[in-house]
């Protein structure tokens, strides 16, 4: 038997283990809900993750919902994408940029408020499949929201509903609470070596 046969029959061998184990474990999950995903850590692409899943979602004709805090005062392709090509999807956004940017404890703490509410409206929607919560985690960190009413909030939403939340940090209990936790790493940023920011790509 020469060389590449030899190859051939082990590289067929392997995979057909893989599919062996892969199989099994497609065999074990047999529970159907919806889930909570968690996309943190300090690399970029996590709201951009989210997205993707909100046009996958879309893809299979189910209605989705968006809230984004933090973000807003700079329009991002996103927001352009959604309200010309999707009016039909519930968006809200807080609207007040960065905190360093309004340095208003008072003012940023009612703004959370208010966009956790629409929120919270969404999380009870039986007919949403899909609900992005952006930027989340950052009214938990800076006591803007109650940790609690947060996780309880999700806890108790429609069994069909899954429920995507971004953002640094965000605690352990909303660890603890998503089914899927996805930590991206930042390995090097172009901003980093002075290249501007660029529509399209970063926002």
């Amino acid at each position: 038997m020469d060389d590449e046969k030899r190859a051939q029959l082990k590289h067929k061998f392997e995979q057909a283990r893989q599919k062996e184990r892969i199989d099994a474990n497609i065999a074990r999950a047999t529970e159907e809900r919806g889930i909570v995903v968690f996309i943190t850590g300090n690399g970029k692409g996590k709201t951009t993750s989210a997205f993707g899943m909100m046009m996958r979602s879309l893809g299979y004709g189910h209605k989705v919902g968006l809230v984004q805090f933090v973000k807003g005062k700079q329009q991002s392709g996103e927001e352009l994408f959604i309200r010309e090509n999707h009016p039909e999807i519930p968006f809200y956004q807080m609207g007040t940029g960065f905190t360093w940017d309004t340095q208003d404890r008072a003012g940023d703490i009612a703004a959370a408020e208010k966009t956790w509410a629409f929120a919270e409206t969404l999380l009870k929607d039986e007919t949403l499949r899909l609900v992005v919560l952006d930027e989340l985690t950052y009214m938990i960190g800076f006591k803007y929201l109650d940790e609690q009413k947060i996780i309880d909030a999700i806890k108790n939403r429609p069994v069909e509903q899954s429920v995507v939340i971004t953002g640094r940090g965000g605690g352990t209990a909303l660890r603890e609470l998503a089914d899927t936790v996805s930590e991206i790493e930042s390995v090097k940023h172009a901003y980093e070596s002075g290249v501007k920011a660029r529509a399209g790509v970063d926002y």
